[in-house]
């Protein structure tokens, strides 16, 4: 009996542990988070994966960006670009609909209707604010920048405020079109929103 026992227990020392699956991350958005003119592993999603992996978390993070999408296309394209088994969604849309002048109130509807879709499926949400530029007149700007606040509060789900905080307007982390983030721009705004995506991955 002395020997079954050692032996069961050399064999529970030796077996290899089982490792938990990869928190499934998507990141939904346009082309500022794409990668616009970047390789794909300079993109915002992979970045974001390397960077949380080396601080020791498994999560896949797909990119579901599309160059030039609206809120609108977000919404169209949700039930592929979020498949089954997505655990964590990184919304970050709504930049194309200010810049072409879209109704912020379709904006905001919009929006609503993928984090009501999302939530009802049992998937976190981190919502990635915009904020409007200068030139299109006060009004529009205090209409479409209330989107974020108000539906992150509304529906009780976390807020980055602005996706673009920290390289906005600085040629060196932006592109010669001085919109979209280089590879040291995506790099900083990894950085930047990190402890926010890490806040909605604990627990799970």
């Amino acid at each position: 009996m002395r020997l079954l026992f050692s032996a069961l227990a050399m064999l529970a020392f030796a077996a290899p542990a089982v490792a938990a699956s990869p928190i499934q991350m998507v990141v939904l958005g346009d082309s500022l988070s794409a990668g616009y003119l970047l390789p794909q592993d300079a993109a915002f999603p992979a970045v974001l994966e390397r960077a949380l992996q080396a601080q020791g978390l498994s999560v896949d993070v797909a990119n579901a960006g599309v160059s030039g999408d609206t809120s609108r296309g977000g919404l169209e394209r949700l039930d592929w670009a979020v498949p089954e088994g997505t655990q964590v969604v990184l919304l970050e849309l709504g930049a194309n609909d200010m810049l072409r002048g879209i109704d912020p109130a379709r904006t905001r509807e919009a929006l609503e209707t993928i984090i009501t879709r999302l939530k009802a499926r049992g998937v976190r949400i981190l919502l990635a604010g915009m904020l409007a530029t200068p030139s299109l007149g006060k009004d529009y700007g205090d209409r479409f920048n209330a989107i974020y606040p108000e539906l992150a509060k509304k529906h009780d789900i976390p807020l980055y405020p602005f996706f673009l905080s920290g390289i906005a307007g600085d040629s060196a982390l932006n592109l010669d079109d001085g919109m979209h983030p280089n590879r040291k721009g995506v790099e900083a705004i990894v950085q930047a929103i990190l402890p926010a995506v890490k806040n909605v991955l604990s627990g799970l």
